[in-house]
């Protein structure tokens, strides 16, 4: 039998092993809280960033759209398209009698396979003619005919004009600025377009020249809804390290007026951002199949 003196010391090294596991465990748990906060605050401030960068608009271009951050980027079509809703029918060659600027869906099919045409922009400054590229790009040129006969670029601005990058940019018919609502719907990405799997960095296969009508975009995927730019300039290359825009179509004829237009452009906030005075306006697009 072990003395009461050996009993009363066995129980005070248990006692303190207890207590030891009891202040490891408590230790532990605020390791894991410590880390949890840190994790907490690390994604607030990712989100801070990228709404600074990517969403927070104003009538002088989104967030992204900078001097210095040589972008084309639009925070507007970001709407989630209803998975269950049908499109408004292509509507007539001619055009409606009123236009519409909110649609449930992305369009059907409305162009006739095999057959060309072309866009023409009868805006103040002078006419602007774009082949469309229904060959690489069909979808998106379908969408933007589609929105053309809807008349939803009748009598919208060609707000935003960027000296940096050599774009003119419009297609904004509820805001006039890079924060418009768009559509109601995103356009799926054409072409080889590849998120990095370590940066998350949306990444595609254009290249821009002058002359080029291409889709306006948020950052994220399947990001273009409605709004366009020109390419003026050959300093539109700078975007060729993104590469996302999408080009769906070729000036035949009106780069002069594109380039008048750019020759009255007025700084903004930041210098090479900014917009034409006088602001052109697009009184309509009419789509010709050729």
């Amino acid at each position: 039998m072990p003395s009461d003196k050996r009993q009363r010391q066995k129980e005070r090294e248990r006692a303190a092993r207890e207590a030891q596991a009891a202040a490891e465990h408590r230790a532990k748990q605020r390791r894991t809280w410590i880390q949890l906060g840190g994790l907490v605050v690390l994604i607030v401030v990712l989100a801070a960033l990228y709404s600074i960068f990517a969403g927070g608009d104003d009538d002088d271009g989104d967030g992204a759209d900078t001097a210095t951050d040589t972008s084309a980027e639009t925070s507007d079509e970001d709407a989630a398209t209803d998975p269950d809703a049908e499109p408004l029918p292509c509507p007539p060659a001619e055009g409606v009698d009123e236009p519409v600027l909110d649609f449930p869906a992305p369009p059907p099919d409305c162009l006739e396979e095999g057959a060309s045409y072309e866009a023409v922009f009868d805006t103040t400054a002078g006419e602007i003619r774009v082949a469309l590229d229904v060959e690489e790009t069909p979808n998106t040129a379908n969408n933007f005919a589609y929105l053309a006969r809807y008349g939803y670029y009748d009598g919208t601005d060609l707000f935003r004009s960027n000296t940096g990058i050599e774009i003119l940019q419009g297609g904004s018919p509820h805001t006039n600025s890079s924060s418009d609502p768009g559509p109601g719907y995103n356009l799926e990405d054409e072409g080889d377009f590849r998120v990095d799997e370590v940066t998350g960095e949306l990444s595609g296969p254009y290249t821009y020249e002058p002359g080029q009508l291409v889709m306006a975009r948020t950052p994220l995927p399947d990001g273009a809804g409605a709004q366009f730019f020109f390419t003026t300039g050959p300093a539109a290359s700078q975007l060729d390290g993104t590469g996302t825009y999408v080009v769906f179509g070729n000036v035949t004829e009106g780069m002069d007026v594109l380039e008048a237009i750019m020759a009255t452009h007025e700084d903004g906030d930041q210098p090479g951002e900014g917009a034409p005075n006088p602001v052109p306006v697009v009184n309509s697009v009419q789509i010709v199949q050729t």
